[in-house]
């Protein structure tokens, strides 16, 4: 657009658990319109996670998401000639849709029977700070800190 940027939209808490950041989840999580189909993945992965370490399900995906949320991310700036990787501050919404994706991701690579299933140990193993998605956000911090010297190109 080249006038204004587009309004924001107003994103409805899910009914269950009256959480605006669930239903973020659930629409990354969802696949050719079917919100129903994802609605139930979800709760049945929290379920599944409630039951496995006997803790409140919820608080456990939050923990685990805020596991894998990167703070920083590098960037390609091109100066004289070079290309540098520039780290920079990521901004909070892209911030919690990176940890989303890359929870969602990593969960639909992994070998379990059904998606609940999948999306319930990634989640699990985001919470000990262990799996793909949280080495990912480690990688991530990583690559930040070796190209430190470069953080005065900043844009």
């Amino acid at each position: 657009m080249r006038k204004s940027r587009p309004k924001k939209r107003i994103i409805q808490p899910d009914p269950t658990f009256n959480d605006v950041l669930v239903t973020k989840f659930i629409n990354n999580l969802m696949y050719n319109g079917k919100k129903y189909l994802a609605f139930q993945i979800f709760y049945d992965a929290i379920k599944i996670v409630s039951e496995k370490t006997k803790e409140d399900g919820l608080e456990v995906w939050k923990k685990g998401l805020n596991n894998v949320t990167p703070s920083v991310e590098v960037r390609s700036r091109r100066i004289g000639g070079a290309t540098f990787q520039i780290p920079t501050e990521i901004r909070p919404g892209r911030k919690s849709s990176i940890g989303m994706k890359a929870l969602i991701n990593y969960s639909r690579k992994r070998h379990e029977k059904s998606m609940a299933g999948k999306l319930a140990a990634e989640i699990m193993a985001a919470y000990k700070e262990e799996g793909a998605a949280f080495k990912r956000k480690e990688d991530t911090h990583r690559m930040a800190e070796a190209n430190k010297a470069f953080s005065h190109f900043r844009f």
